[in-house]
């Protein structure tokens, strides 16, 4: 796949949006006859488009320049692509007040249940305890995830794992990234996450990683680039349910993964990350409020 500059990219239905508020009265027509049908819009032709509100095609041709595109097949491929990347927002219907009320919290529970269930059941965990024991006799290790979800579970599991004595650092800034993974030695392990496989400053990041003898492993999706460039792939391929309101039930699953991996660091290092774990729960009791129930520092 080529990628392509943020400049060649049209958002059209933006450019479309603002035609309707902004254009001249035949552009306004014919913009807001698009946006109202979009299907039709995609695939009518040049004459079908200029009788459905009366105007000349050289007409829709200046209107699909003036939108950046060559002209209207052009046009018509753009709309199409936007249709097949986000059709599914534009067309989403409001959920009423009760609906909102007796659904949410079961939606997003069941939800989460299935999603941890799921890598439950496929998870290597003769996988997960050999990368923990690498994970635990490592000099340092390197987190690095880019975007909401990778980013998020790079710094939660360096929050999992600092508490157990390992040296660890999280790192979601794509230049920071490749300068951490500059200064790696074959002592050093880098964890990766990436849910599309294809960040491209993590894959990146592997990649410098790599020449400098690091192990390097990845949370990420099977036959992604990223799986491709590291050493150890722990495979995740997300599944979700086409809600639109609601937020990607693979972030619980990816968190299951990451407990999974920092307690096999925990038992695999043994009674020795006792002391580090009363000394944080010492140190927070005493300064917060005294509780021993509450979790250790969160």
């Amino acid at each position: 796949m080529t990628a392509r500059s943020v400049s060649s990219v049209i958002d059209i239905i933006t450019r479309l949006q603002r035609c309707r508020a902004e254009g001249s009265k035949s552009d306004r027509l014919l913009a807001a006859k698009v946006l109202d049908d979009l299907d039709f819009a995609s695939k009518a032709s040049i004459t079908e488009l200029a009788d459905s509100i009366g105007v000349s095609e050289p007409t829709v041709t200046r209107f699909c320049r003036g939108l950046g595109c060559e002209g209207v097949r052009d046009f018509k491929f753009a709309l199409a692509q936007a249709l097949a990347v986000g059709g599914g927002y534009l067309t989403a219907e409001p959920a009423s007040r009760e609906t909102m009320e007796s659904r949410i919290a079961t939606i997003v529970t069941e939800a989460a249940v299935a999603a941890i269930r799921r890598v439950g059941g496929s998870v290597d965990m003769v996988q997960i305890v050999a990368l923990a024991e690498r994970i635990s006799g490592s000099a340092q290790v390197l987190c690095i995830g880019s975007g909401g979800t990778s980013s998020m579970l790079a710094v939660e599991l360096q929050n999992r794992l600092f508490r157990l004595g390992v040296s660890v650092v999280a790192q979601v800034d794509g230049q920071l990234q490749r300068m951490f993974a500059a200064t790696a030695t074959p002592a050093v392990t880098v964890v990766a996450f990436s849910t599309s496989g294809h960040a491209q400053s993590v894959v990146d990041a592997v990649q410098v990683a790599r020449t400098y003898g690091a192990v390097t492993v990845a949370v990420t999706a099977p036959g992604s680039a990223l799986a491709a460039v590291a050493d150890h792939v722990i495979p995740y391929q997300p599944v979700e349910d086409g809600n639109l309101y609601k937020a990607t039930s693979s972030r619980f699953a990816l968190l299951a993964i990451v407990d999974m991996l920092a307690m096999a660091v925990a038992e695999t290092r043994g009674t020795r990350v006792m002391e580090t774990l009363r000394r944080i729960k010492q140190s927070l009791n005493t300064l917060k409020v005294e509780d021993p129930k509450l979790p250790l520092g969160d």
